[in-house]
């Protein structure tokens, strides 16, 4: 990436097409979900490399428990094999990692799992991943509501953000969608009220460094006015 390139600071997937993406390999559904963690990684890497300080992966919403329980069965199973993986490579990668959303239906050792990754990882900072699982943008505006409620002393945009699940988080400059749909799925509606959103018709498991180096091109020439 040129030197001279505007790059955002904080960029969100919605990780969309791992189901299709199988079938069109004639492979069961797991297969695709396998795909798209792998392509997880992959991308991380590609954030790292690109000094982009922070990444927002949409990964599980709180819609996502009505799928078929066999396929939610193996979700979670795969989030907890992908959450002791990072907490046994955290050195390696050297980023900070937020999981962030509604873990009360998780598993008790999912959730350990997740809050020793998190305390492992905060010594970095110069990148951090952030993850939503059960999470949906509503229900998360609720609950800021009534945590400000529960202060009783009035709050501005400012101070609002702080009560968010997503404090500390820049609000994401970039938002890109896979899988072909073009909305945004209750995935962060307060943060992303000035975001860029850039869709591909390519499914998540087949997103290239390619495509996602154009993006950051086209996200570069982008003029944001920010309502001025």
């Amino acid at each position: 990436m040129s030197a001279a390139m505007t790059l955002p600071m904080c960029i969100g997937f919605i990780m969309d097409g791992n189901r299709r993406w199988a079938l069109e390999q004639h492979e069961e559904t797991v297969f695709g979900h396998e795909a798209g963690e792998e392509k997880f990684y992959e991308v991380a890497q590609w954030i790292k490399d690109e000094h982009i300080a922070h990444a927002v992966f949409y990964a599980f919403s709180s819609e996502n428990w009505l799928r078929n329980q066999l396929e939610v069965n193996y979700l979670q199973q795969l989030f907890l094999r992908f959450t002791k993986r990072m907490l046994a490579e955290v050195h390696t990668w050297q980023v900070r990692v937020r999981v962030f959303g509604d873990l009360s239906d998780f598993s008790p050792e999912l959730k350990e799992a997740i809050a020793e990754l998190m305390a492992e990882s905060a010594v970095y900072e110069t990148t951090t991943i952030w993850v939503a699982l059960s999470y949906g943008g509503r229900a998360e505006i609720v609950a800021a509501v009534n945590k400000v409620l529960a202060v009783g002393q009035p709050v501005d945009e400012t101070t609002f953000a702080t009560h968010l699940a997503t404090a500390g988080m820049p609000d994401p400059d970039l938002i890109i969608r896979t899988g072909g749909d073009m909305r945004l799925s209750n995935f962060l509606p307060w943060q992303t009220v000035y975001s860029e959103l850039m869709f591909t018709q390519t499914y998540w498991p087949a997103f290239t460094k390619d495509e996602f180096m154009s993006m950051l091109t086209q996200y570069g020439d982008r003029k944001r006015r920010f309502g001025r």
